[in-house]
């Protein structure tokens, strides 16, 4: 059974979820503040989480990007705010998904549902990896863990960064465009930017190039999107 948190101040929304995912046979907690919701982070250890971006102690978008910093769960809002640039923002913040209230309990749970399809928590980073491929080969990815191992080291990644990933090294050298690798990360039915795609690519380079600045595996093909060198 997964498990989500739920950072939500409005007590009724709030009652609502939980009762509503507890039903659905999810593991549910409610926090009602940031700073709950942070120490839950440790100690409920949610395999998703469903943020509001209103708070009693934070709120905006700089709120999601410190859950994002924080866990590499997948983040959908849940917010009152309804304006394409307020979603924008946050997925660029980090959010995974957004939903906008009122929004139905069923398209809450199939987007979870989309979400989790596509991502596990990763456990416990290994100090290292054994692996029978060639020692050269810099860069590669754990199926089962849905990880990166980087010159035989674990790397923890978001889950969109792990399908972006799995889609360059099952492609390797294929240009991809910005919408290609968007519909791979979140689905086509979810709501994205060009910026949040070139957000994740640069959080790759950080984790997989000597010297992000001047990468050599992930390039940049101008007026197109990027393509993937092993």
């Amino acid at each position: 059974m997964y498990k989500v948190l739920i950072i939500e101040d409005d007590n009724i929304i709030g009652e609502m979820l939980r009762l509503y995912l507890t039903e659905e046979r999810f593991i549910v907690f409610r926090a009602e503040t940031g700073k709950d919701g942070m120490m839950a982070l440790g100690t409920f250890k949610p395999d998703i989480l469903l943020l509001d971006l209103m708070l009693p102690d934070a709120e905006g978008v700089g709120l999601c990007a410190t859950f994002r910093d924080l866990t590499t769960a997948p983040i959908i809002v849940v917010s009152m705010k309804t304006n394409v640039t307020d979603r924008i923002q946050a997925l660029t913040a980090g959010a995974d998904d957004y939903l906008c209230k009122p929004f139905s309990m069923q398209e809450l749970k199939a987007r979870i549902d989309a979400v989790l399809r596509r991502s596990l928590v990763a456990p416990a980073l290994p100090e290292a990896v054994e692996t029978d491929r060639d020692p050269g080969d810099e860069i590669q990815l754990d199926a089962d863990r849905r990880m990166l191992i980087v010159r035989g080291n674990y790397v923890e990644i978001t889950y969109s960064e792990y399908e972006i990933m799995k889609l360059f090294c099952h492609n390797p050298g294929k240009v991809f465009s910005r919408e290609e690798l968007i519909n791979a990360a979140r689905g086509y039915d979810s709501f994205v930017n060009d910026r949040a795609i070139d957000v994740h690519v640069t959080n790759l380079r950080r984790k997989i190039e000597y010297r992000p600045k001047e990468p050599v595996h992930i390039k940049t093909v101008w007026g197109v999107g990027y393509k993937f060198i092993p």
